[in-house]
């Protein structure tokens, strides 16, 4: 068995943020490339007429873990769901649980977050900062912690141009804003909101970094490491190629891309798209663990989870790619032609949007009230906007992650532990990577059936015929409405079928002179 795998031999693991998009991944590896792990405890918060162990059996119904099931048919066995709330005090946790948890877990993922960009910055302190807090309290009293690894983001300090793997000190100490959050009112916290996050864009990366900070105060002689993974996308090889859940980041703009919904948005062409496969960023949380536990670094150790400086690929060829693959393998229900396009100029994408998307939105809800059904573009398109708009920032900046502590762990795993826990974005092929995120996400988010591709094909031929077709006739109407209305148009139309005729009768006579 490999180093890392005979490590996780034997020891409970407690991770939070499970039910997240990493957190499900992160179990399924653990599980299937650690198969002597003792056993996984998973915080899951109750909700509403769903108890902990429903909402776990909801998870692993996920077809995530369907190569899991073919091995270890019984490997649910060894997840145990821990009913807790990171917003109550002491997590929520029962004192049952956290007698089992203090004594028998070793080692703590904490993933669990907000990452609601324009989430309420009460709300965003109180779950990614003061959630950590809470939890490195839990960690202080766990008898046998050998690994307490945090999931934060490589956007938090993105008001720096250059981000080194170090936690840098905030403007304002955490504790005071997990004071001002508990008792100052939330419409003058929001209004205080742009001043106190100052160059970053959102409440998110933000307190992300309060976050990282409050872990380095608070922590003391824990085992900590921190993990910052940039723009988390599909899994590039595990379980399997592609698998993606949820519409955020990147994922939402494929989708989107696909329906035909989204041509413009703001970003530079040129400029870095920091995508990490979620593989990658789990490969390397798991690896993280194993080298906090065996190696006890002298001080904690700061993880930039990046491709750009590793292998690089930008965002116009991410929309290049993107439109190519999706005339290959377009979705089932086009609305209009794929034909995304990036641009840092803001009034051009202002024009684009209103041209290219308000005025279609509005006509397509037009016919629809006509048919007597219910009109839905406009809406669509509201809501897409918030969504895209809140990444601007993200699409139109790039950074300069430096990557020395990923290059080291690398240098120090077993040939078998590169190899059952690659995290090397260095051998990535974007082009087959992006192909495979397409088809990941009109499989496994939009939930259409890749059988369907044939008459997909078919359909999308027939929509840009019909695209091409509406344009000309948009064109016969714009120009006659020019040749008789405006004087130099209608002149310059006469002049040029003028031309055009005295062409044509000149033709037979070159014949004749031949």
């Amino acid at each position: 068995m490999a180093p890392i795998a005979d490590f996780y031999a034997g020891r409970s693991i407690f991770i939070t943020g499970f039910t997240g998009f990493m957190g499900k991944v992160l179990v399924e590896k653990l599980l299937r490339s650690c198969p002597n792990v003792k056993t996984i405890y998973v915080l899951i918060r109750p909700k509403k007429g769903h108890s902990v162990q429903e909402r776990l059996e909801r998870v692993l119904q996920s077809k995530l873990f369907e190569t899991l099931k073919k091995s270890q048919p019984d490997f649910s066995q060894k997840i145990v769901p821990i009913a807790g709330d990171i917003l109550e005090p002491e997590l929520g946790i029962s004192e049952a649980d956290a007698t089992i948890l203090i004594s028998e877990v070793s080692i703590v993922f904490h993933s669990a977050a907000t990452i609601k960009f324009d989430e309420q910055l009460r709300l965003s302190v109180l779950l990614n900062v003061l959630g950590v807090k809470k939890l490195v309290e839990l960690g202080h009293k766990m008898t046998n912690l050998e690994a307490f690894i945090h999931v934060s983001t490589a956007y938090a300090n993105c008001d720096r141009k250059q981000i080194t793997e170090c936690v840098y000190a905030p403007p304002l100490q955490p504790q005071k804003l997990l004071d001002a959050a508990e008792w100052m009112d939330s419409n003058i916290l929001d209004t205080l909101t742009p001043k106190m996050i100052g160059n970053r864009p959102n409440t998110y990366t933000y307190t992300k970094a309060m976050a990282e900070y409050l872990l380095i105060e608070e922590c003391g002689d824990l085992p900590v490491a921190i993990v910052r993974p940039s723009i988390v996308g599909a899994s590039w090889r595990e379980p399997f190629a592609g698998w993606v859940d949820n519409f955020n980041g990147p994922t939402g703009l494929l989708a989107a891309i696909g329906k035909g919904i989204l041509r413009s948005m703001v970003g530079d062409f040129y400029s870095t798209a920091d995508i990490i496969p979620v593989d990658v960023a789990v490969n390397l949380l798991i690896a993280v663990a194993w080298h906090t536990s065996t190696q006890r670094p002298s001080n904690t150790l700061v993880y930039n989870c990046t491709s750009g400086q590793i292998n690089r690929v930008t965002w116009g060829e991410l929309e290049r790619m993107s439109f190519e693959y999706f005339m290959k393998n377009p979705v089932d229900t086009v609305v209009r032609v794929p034909n995304p396009r990036f641009t840092k100029i803001r009034w051009w994408h202002t024009l684009r949007r209103w041209f290219d998307h308000e005025i279609p939105a509005y006509l397509m809800d037009l016919c629809l009230r006509a048919a007597r059904r219910k009109p839905r573009f406009v809406k669509i398109q509201e809501q897409l906007w918030k969504s895209v708009s809140s990444l601007d920032y993200f699409t139109s900046h790039e950074w300069d992650f430096v990557n020395e502590n990923i290059n080291t762990l690398i240098g120090m795993l077993d040939p078998e532990d590169k190899k059952c826990f690659n995290f090397d974005i260095r051998t990535l092929h974007w082009p087959s990577y992006v192909e495979s995120y397409c088809l990941g996400t009109k499989k496994y988010v939009l939930k259409e059936d890749l059988s369907g591709l044939p008459a997909a094909r078919k359909a999308l031929k027939r929509r840009q015929w019909l695209s091409f077709l509406s344009r000309v006739m948009l064109l016969i109407v714009v120009w006659r409405l020019l040749i008789s209305k405006v004087t130099v148009a209608r002149n310059l139309w006469y002049q040029t079928i003028s031309v055009a005729l005295s062409i044509y009768s000149r033709i037979p006579r070159l014949f004749k002179s031949q």
